[in-house]
C-alpha cells in the first residue's frame, strides 16, 4: 500500500519581507528564491526525497524516509544560511492530495505566512516506521523536440507543454488525489495513490484530447521518492523502447504492463 509523507515548505513572512524597508530588486529575490530552492532539493534529495518549487515562497517536498530530526536540521540549515526561515508542515496520507491538505492545515493552524511573529513552524508527525511504499509517476511528451522545439519559438512550445501540464495536473488532482508538478524540458513528475493502467490511461487520452498534447508514464514505487522516482524512470525508458503509453516499474495488482 502507498502512503505519501509531503512536506509543505513555507518562507515565513515573506511577502512583507520583499517590500521592506523597501521594495527590493526582483532579480535580487528571484536569485534568492532560486538559490533556496536548490539547497533544498539538495537536502531532501540527499536523504531520498523529492522537493518541487511550485510557487517558491511556497514549496512542496515529498519525504518518506525523512523523521522530525531531518525536518528541524533542514530549518536549521536554511535559517543559517539565508535571511529568511521556513515553517515546515509535515502530512501522511495515501491520497498525496489528502496528505498536503493536512500538512497545510497544520501551518495554517500555527499562523498566517505573512505573520511577523511566526518563525520555524515545525508542525504534523512523519512515518514512523518507513514500512508503506510511495507511488512516483514521470510523464513525458511523445516527440516534443521534433512537434515544438525544433519548430516553434521557445515561447509557443512553452504554451503547449504548459498546457499538457496543467490539464494533466487538475485531472489528476480532481480524479485521483495525484500532485503533478513540471519539472523543466517536457517533463512532469507526480505523486500518486493506488492507481491502476488504465487510470493512467485515462489520464493520457484525457489530456490529449483536451489541448492536443501526447504523453507517455513510467510509473514506479518505493521506500522513498527516489526510490520510486528511478523506477519510473526505467519504466519511462522502457515506453520509448516499446512504443506504449503506460509502463510500471513495480509489481501490481492489476498486473498489466502496457
Amino acid at each position: 500500500m502507498t502512503n505519501t509523507q509531503l512536506t509543505l515548505v513555507q518562507i515565513d513572512n515573506y511577502g512583507p519581507w520583499t517590500v521592506t524597508p523597501e521594495p527590493r530588486r526582483e532579480m535580487d529575490l528571484q536569485t534568492l528564491q532560486s538559490r533556496l530552492f536548490a539547497d533544498i532539493a539538495q537536502f531532501v534529495g540527499y536523504r531520498g526525497g523529492y522537493a518541487f518549487f511550485t510557487r517558491f515562497d511556497n514549496m512542496v517536498a515529498v519525504t518518506n524516509g525523512l523523521d522530525a530530526a531531518d525536518h528541524e536540521l533542514l530549518q536549521e540549515s536554511m535559517g543559517n544560511r539565508y535571511p529568511v526561515t521556513l515553517s515546515l508542515g509535515v502530512g501522511v496520507d495515501p491520497n498525496p492530495a489528502v496528505a498536503l491538505e493536512r500538512a497545510t492545515e497544520g501551518l495554517q493552524g500555527a499562523g498566517s505566512a505573512q505573520d511577523g511573529d511566526r518563525r520555524e513552524v515545525l508542525v504534523g508527525e512523519p512515518i514512523d516506521d518507513g514500512s508503506d511504499d510511495v507511488s512516483i509517476a514521470h510523464f513525458d511528451v511523445n516527440d516534443a523536440t521534433e512537434k515544438y522545439t525544433d519548430r516553434l519559438n521557445e515561447f509557443d512550445s512553452f504554451i503547449q507543454i504548459e498546457q499538457g501540464y496543467a490539464t494533466l495536473m487538475r485531472y489528476l488532482r480532481e480524479e485521483h488525489g495525484g500532485l503533478s508538478f513540471f519539472v523543466g524540458g517536457d517533463n512532469i513528475i507526480a505523486v500518486t495513490p493506488e492507481m491502476t493502467s488504465d487510470d493512467y490511461r485515462n489520464a493520457i487520452d484525457h489530456v490529449e484530447e483536451a489541448v492536443g498534447v501526447d504523453l507517455k508514464v513510467g510509473v514506479g514505487r518505493g521506500a522513498s521518492a527516489h526510490e520510486a522516482g528511478m523506477a519510473a524512470k526505467h519504466a519511462l525508458e522502457e515506453c520509448r523502447h516499446r512504443g506504449t503509453a503506460v509502463e510500471r516499474g513495480d509489481v501490481t495488482a492489476d498486473g498489466d504492463g502496457e
